[in-house]
């Protein structure tokens, strides 16, 4: 089996084989829900981060008795699976206050009976000051604190310290990933570029980082894309499977670049190995590129996406929105706006999460699209 292969094999499943291994040697798996919560606390303390999704489900009945429709769907698909006991081989769950419905999802499965033994709410600020900064690492100390106190370990800076080197060497070796996307004929779709991102999300580091680099040895004999799609960047609220991409690319475009957080905005930057490693990962992760839920950072996001569409000289965006996202859905009206300044074609979208979203609908906004950019 190839390395692709192998990956794409860990996120057919919410219970994959590596957190079936993991169970068996009597070691614990941790799920969190967002890019701010440090993922270097659960290696160090040897428990396997999991980012929590809601695939796979169909329908989401139990759920809806506990959050109203007008909850983003991506909450109550995670709440629903939580209720059918889908999360059940997890120790516990880490949450962070994102958005009232984040909020709302983690107030309702930590009060239900399926709670699972370790539920934490960790709170960060909304502006990144040094004031906030502060605050976001007193909360990240308490939150190492129940760690230690719930799995009767001790996180030592030495641990903190491998941690951070194995999770910025999977840093370095996505970006090459997305370094190949800049040729003509990339070697990696955007749908298959997604697979790789979610698989390191679900997976032990150290085996991921092993699969990754056996990729990018075999990434001289993969099939090119064909040249001359359409390239395009994909931007807007969470992301986790690849349904929406493999539209996109059903219609002849190609996914060259993102700006989503478990894409680009996760990786792209690092945490500083020398120092204390407590202090560099808290600044790693305050200090990550932001999202909508960080107040007053829209210049920053808008530089960042505009740096990313430069730099993989893409044909369009597509700006996309879970329904009832309004940080999401504020901010990639801003972006439209000044997207179309710099006279670059621009697709605004609102959908479903995953399983529930109106694929037929999309696909003809896509498709119309497309031929407005005439590639």
């Amino acid at each position: 089996m190839g390395a692709f292969e192998e990956l794409l094999d860990v996120t057919t499943s919410l219970e994959n084989k590596y957190t079936k291994q993991w169970a068996e040697q009597g070691k614990k798996v941790i799920g969190y829900v967002c890019s701010y919560v440090p993922e270097e606390l659960f290696y160090a303390a040897d428990i396997l981060p999991y980012r929590l999704t809601g695939k796979g489900v169909a329908e989401t009945s139990q759920a809806d008795a506990y959050l109203t429709r007008v909850n983003c769907t991506f909450c109550r698909c995670l709440l629903e699976l939580s209720y059918n006991g889908k999360y059940d081989f997890l120790e516990g769950a880490v949450f962070m206050n994102g958005c009232d419905h984040i909020r709302r999802c983690y107030d309702n499965w930590e009060a239900h009976k399926k709670a699972l033994p370790f539920m934490y709410m960790l709170p960060i600020p909304h502006r990144l000051t040094p004031q906030g900064l502060q605050w976001y690492k007193e909360e990240v100390l308490l939150l190492k604190e129940a760690i230690e106190e719930h799995f009767q370990i001790k996180i030592t800076p030495e641990r903190l310290a491998e941690a951070s080197t194995v999770n910025n060497k999977t840093r370095r070796l996505l970006r090459r990933l997305y370094d190949l996307r800049l040729n003509d004929e990339p070697s990696f779709t955007g749908s298959e570029m997604h697979t790789i991102l979610t698989a390191s999300t679900v997976m032990p580091k150290d085996k991921f980082n092993q699969l990754l680099s056996r990729l990018l040895e075999e990434t001289g004999t993969r099939p090119k894309t064909t040249d001359g799609k359409t390239r395009l960047l994909v931007a807007g609220s969470l992301m986790d499977d690849s349904e929406f991409i493999n539209v996109i690319e059903d219609l002849g475009a190609i996914v060259v670049t993102d700006t989503l957080c478990f894409g680009t905005r996760n990786i792209w930057n690092q945490t500083e190995e020398t120092g204390d490693p407590f202090d560099a990962i808290v600044e790693r992760y305050y200090y990550h590129e932001p999202c909508p839920r960080m107040a007053g950072e829209y210049k920053k996001r808008l530089g960042f996406a505009k740096e990313q569409a430069q730099r993989a000289r893409v044909d369009g965006v597509i700006l996309q929105h879970i329904k009832f996202c309004d940080m999401h859905g504020t901010d990639n009206a801003l972006l439209k706006h000044d997207f179309e300044k710099e006279e670059l074609p621009v697709l605004e979208l609102e959908r479903q999460y995953g399983p529930l979203s109106d694929a037929g609908r999309l696909r003809t906004r896509i498709q119309a699209f497309l031929e407005r950019i005439g590639r």
